[in-house]
């Protein structure tokens, strides 16, 4: 009898902020946190939020969980000085998809990296979160539900 494989369960970030990252994470990609792993009341101390966060599809199905580290030296891919060690690949639809997630990768604080949103193959533009981990948006023909 063969045994079972190892199955991808979700992605692990390390951040220096990991409730603020979880926020990036959980408003760009539309996820939900794992019960109690909610942010606190106004005032109240965020205990979760001092170790580790799980962020979950609607469906409950893990996603990503962000950890809470001291240090992190951010990841300066696409240039050479600090390599990007992982990295997300996100895709959208259309042209202009890819200009509105542009804008809410923007609000929630995160950086652009490299545009080429011109590029008549692949419209891209390599991002990073606010702790530096990159990632890219591209514009493919099919996007998986």
């Amino acid at each position: 009898m063969r045994s079972p494989r190892p199955r991808l369960r979700q992605v692990v970030l390390d951040s220096v902020d990991a409730r603020r990252s979880a926020e990036f994470w959980r408003q760009l990609l539309g996820l939900v946190y794992r019960p109690g792993h909610e942010p606190p009341v106004v005032g109240e101390d965020d205990v979760a939020g001092r170790d580790w966060l799980n962020l979950r599809a609607e469906d409950g199905s893990p996603q990503l969980a962000i950890q809470q580290v001291e240090q992190l030296p951010a990841s300066t891919w696409p240039s050479g000085e600090v390599p990007q060690q992982l990295h997300l690949d996100l895709s959208v639809p259309s042209t202009e998809a890819l200009d509105s997630a542009h804008e809410l990768v923007l609000r929630l604080g995160g950086t652009l990296r490299l545009d080429r949103s011109d590029d008549d193959e692949e419209p891209l533009r390599v991002y990073a979160d606010p702790d530096g981990h990159p990632f890219c948006i591209f514009v493919a023909a099919e996007v998986a539900p």
